[in-house]
């Protein structure tokens, strides 16, 4: 089995154990997740700060976006023409559009949005993780290709994965384009890379 199908088949599993996540277990995730992500060791002080929208039983960033500190903006993703993601200020109340895997974004021009450099922080979403900072995502690749520079260079923009601690594995598989993340944050714990830790 190539190691493409065995990403294939982990990322579906993975899926469905998190849609299968009662809402009690989400919501009270969504509380404890922003706790941790707060309490990051890199958590900037100012800047913007780029979460996502919840789709597809994806953990919530609700609570955390509510509690960010006053001289951080959040920012949503928005996809652009060239393959990659920029980010726009976004609070509720705002108006979205959806674009076309269904997904809200906020209803402003992407040329016009930042780019993934501009980011303080960016908490990406995931549908598998280990505790070395490797993320599965979707597979779409969008997240990747926005942050090929990181593969060069160190941060800023930090990176977070967020997801439940149902989404652990004991090792993602590495493809060349994949971004290491700095931390990966849970309802139950936060994993920083060894060199922050």
């Amino acid at each position: 089995m190539s190691s493409q199908t065995d990403r294939h088949a982990l990322r579906r599993g993975l899926r469905e154990r998190r849609r299968a996540l009662p809402a009690s277990t989400r919501i009270a995730a969504a509380e404890a997740l922003a706790d941790r992500l707060l309490a990051l060791p890199f958590l900037p002080t100012s800047g913007l700060v780029a979460g996502y929208w919840a789709m597809d039983g994806e953990i919530g960033l609700h609570a955390f976006q509510l509690r960010l500190p006053a001289p951080l903006t959040y920012c949503l993703p928005l996809l652009h023409d060239d393959g990659t993601l920029r980010f726009a200020p976004w609070k509720p109340g705002d108006a979205l559009v959806t674009n076309r895997y269904g997904i809200p974004e906020p209803d402003v021009a992407s040329a016009g949005a930042s780019k993934a450099g501009d980011m303080a922080l960016i908490v990406l979403p995931l549908v598998g993780f280990d505790a070395h900072g490797h993320r599965l995502g979707m597979g779409g690749g969008w997240y990747d290709r926005s942050l090929a520079f990181r593969q060069a260079q160190a941060a800023p923009p930090w990176l977070a994965g967020a997801g439940f601690d149902a989404q652990r594995v004991d090792a993602v598989a590495v493809e060349d384009w994949d971004v290491r993340l700095d931390a990966v944050c849970s309802e139950r714990a936060s994993y920083l890379a060894e060199d922050i830790a």
